[in-house]
């Protein structure tokens, strides 16, 4: 069995150390480390400070440890995974409820292929964990009749809202056995918040982050050329399919079989699942890659068009004004008009 864990979006020319240059007034601040079980890259122009990779790194570490984590019991989703089956109503922060309504009508467009309540059945197949390096022994992939109890637990129809969005306070009662699990748009979500903190850091002219497959792109860099951010080959993901070039403001996720993935008998199990089989999902796709306009909706739509397949998934990106780059089994390139004006293939 092997065990592979790949960072299939990266930036161009961002160093692994911390650097520090003079240009023009504005000083270049370049670091790399690891978040939310991934790598976290950035780059950061700034006329002032030097504390930005500090900051953001913490920042994203609070956002998994005060909200998002199903594992760490000082997480909000946690504790709301807690009270599944006890009746009990779980009051939610204006920031959880809000990502939550989100994602509800991410789910209700993609007609359930973005579901963010599959803990069960995600901590059954467990491929992160497998992946990473978490799990030590032999894979084994689970018995169907496992894969079709967990999704009899799974599912967002499972969490119940009262009152309806909107209004407050709002609060959830998960049934017996529901589990949220936010790993699908957490990367992105991490963007949202970084974006947040560049904003209120006014000596910050420009910045390019990535955390894991999630890539945000903030103002301008010095000389004013724009950004490059480069899409990995499916098929070597050490080598780059292509590069986007990026004004700032953008954020750009990409969701493929070859992430995090693990293999028995020659099978490969990648970890982006289908809410409506159970298993890995076999859309015909190797990756999809989306720009849009929030960090969420890239992350989530990504992984709803992956498990869409090309056909629905360009009408949901399409729906929701957003680009996308779709990458085939076979190797063949399909984008949409937008993508194609910032997508350059590598030669």
């Amino acid at each position: 069995m092997k065990r592979f864990f790949r960072v299939f979006v990266r930036l161009l020319g961002c160093a692994q150390a911390l650097l520090l240059c003079g240009c023009g007034g504005t000083r270049e601040f370049t670091g790399a480390d690891t978040a939310m079980g991934t790598v976290v890259r950035l780059t950061v122009f700034a006329e002032e400070g030097g504390t930005q990779k500090e900051e953001i790194l913490a920042l994203i570490k609070e956002l998994e440890e005060d909200t998002l984590s199903w594992r760490l019991e000082t997480a909000e989703v946690c504790r709301v995974n807690r009270t599944a089956g006890s009746g009990e109503r779980a009051e939610l922060s204006d920031a959880l409820a809000g990502i939550l309504e989100q994602c509800a009508e991410l789910t209700k467009d993609s007609e359930g292929a973005f579901d963010p309540a599959l803990g069960p059945l995600t901590q059954l197949w467990d491929i992160d964990g497998w992946a990473g390096g978490r799990r030590t022994g032999a894979f084994r992939a689970p018995e169907e009749r496992d894969i079709a109890e967990a999704l009899s637990r799974s599912g967002f129809a499972r969490i119940h809202f009262k009152p309806p969005f909107g209004e407050e306070p709002a609060s959830v009662c998960p049934e017996e056995g529901a589990a949220l699990d936010l790993g699908a748009v957490g990367k992105g979500l991490a963007l949202d918040r970084i974006r947040e903190y560049l904003e209120t850091d006014k000596t910050v002219t420009g910045a390019v982050v990535s955390v894991g497959g999630s890539v945000l792109t903030y103002g301008k860099k010095p000389d004013g050329a724009p950004w490059k951010v480069g899409v990995a080959d499916p098929e070597n993901p050490s080598e780059n399919l292509g590069v986007l070039t990026l004004d700032g403001g953008a954020f750009v996720s990409t969701s493929g079989d070859y992430e995090r993935f693990v293999e028995e008998g020659g099978v490969r199990y990648h970890h982006i699942l289908d809410p409506g089989t159970g298993f890995p999902a076999d859309s015909g796709l190797r990756s999809v890659t989306v720009l849009a306009d929030s960090g969420l909706l890239s992350d989530g739509l990504s992984t709803a068009c992956f498990v869409l397949g090309r056909e629905k998934g360009m009408e949901l990106v399409e729906r929701y004004g957003a680009e996308a780059l779709f990458v085939e089994q076979d190797g063949a390139i399909l984008m949409t008009p937008g993508m194609k004006a910032l997508f350059r293939k590598t030669q």
